[in-house]
């Protein structure tokens, strides 16, 4: 049985690539993104098969009109991929409230409004799959990346809630922690290349250039490859609740988790310490 889409960020990038996927197999998709004339050549290609839609995530009206308008053109939905999000790069000090707070409507509000709007049609349906993507850098921190790890890392929370509220109703929620992905032109993209960029205060800059040579080393992935992946996902009956997709990052994660049960060992005593004594009547 072919399935349903809804698919935030569908210009580009790993978005795009999860569309044409989907929908080279036989699925029906609403394509959303900022701007409709990014998804002309998908209207084109497929017909009636794709109803491109665009969509700021940050205006919630609209998130609620477009997820609505969705399910009453295919009938139902199956998949909701929220994808729609941008890289907000800065030391913490550069950073303006301006900036961090842009980030966390895109990145976390978008999401979380698409999850809202989602919710009672797959809930009625008693089955869907709620896709997040995430980052690995909402399973670790990096220097010059707080505010985009901070939407990330709260995006793993939100997920990882939802999914044990939702799965009595039959809903399934994964969160893809992608790598570097060469989304652009081919390329692996360097964060303090393409991101948005806080003002640059110049005692980074020896920070900035550390960042630059580690980032172009690693290993970029092909979009191509995980739109494939994902469709394994969706299609699984015991899906994860997480997923990493790439490779290179998975000996680095192992060893920032080793290293916090070490340190969280080390200081037990102290833990114990600050829960104090708890007086026999108040056990």
């Amino acid at each position: 049985m072919s399935k349903v889409w809804f698919v935030t960020g569908s210009s580009r990038g790993l978005g795009r690539n999860f569309v044409e996927a989907a929908l080279s197999r036989g699925d029906r998709v609403t394509a959303t993104a900022r701007n409709a004339e990014s998804l002309d050549e998908l209207a084109a290609a497929h017909g009636d098969a794709v109803l491109p839609l665009a969509l700021d995530v940050t205006d919630k009206a609209a998130v609620f009109e477009a997820v609505t308008r969705a399910k009453e053109h295919f009938g139902r939905l199956d998949v909701i991929v929220n994808n729609a999000g941008y890289a907000q790069i800065g030391a913490v000090e550069e950073l303006t409230e301006r900036e961090l707070r842009d980030q966390l409507e895109t990145n976390l509000f978008g999401a979380l409004w698409v999850i809202q709007a989602a919710l009672p049609y797959l809930r009625e349906q008693g089955a869907g799959h709620v896709i997040q993507l995430s980052s690995v850098a909402g399973l670790m921190a990096m220097p010059l990346g707080g505010a985009y790890q901070v939407s990330k890392w709260a995006l793993e929370a939100l997920n990882e809630s939802l999914a044990q509220e939702v799965a009595g109703f039959g809903v399934k929620v994964t969160v893809v922690e992608p790598g570097g992905f060469a989304t652009r032109s081919g390329k692996n993209p360097d964060p303090l290349a393409n991101g948005h960029m806080a003002e640059a205060n110049p005692v980074y800059d020896g920070l900035r250039r550390r960042i630059a040579e580690v980032a172009g080393g690693q290993p970029a992935g092909d979009p191509a490859a995980a739109a494939q992946a994902l469709l394994k996902i969706v299609d699984s009956d015991a899906p994860p609740l997480r997923v990493l997709f790439g490779q290179g990052f998975y000996p680095m994660l192992q060893q920032v988790y080793a290293d916090r049960l070490k340190t969280w060992a080390d200081w037990q005593d102290l833990s114990a310490q600050a829960h104090g004594r708890l007086d026999p009547e108040d056990r």
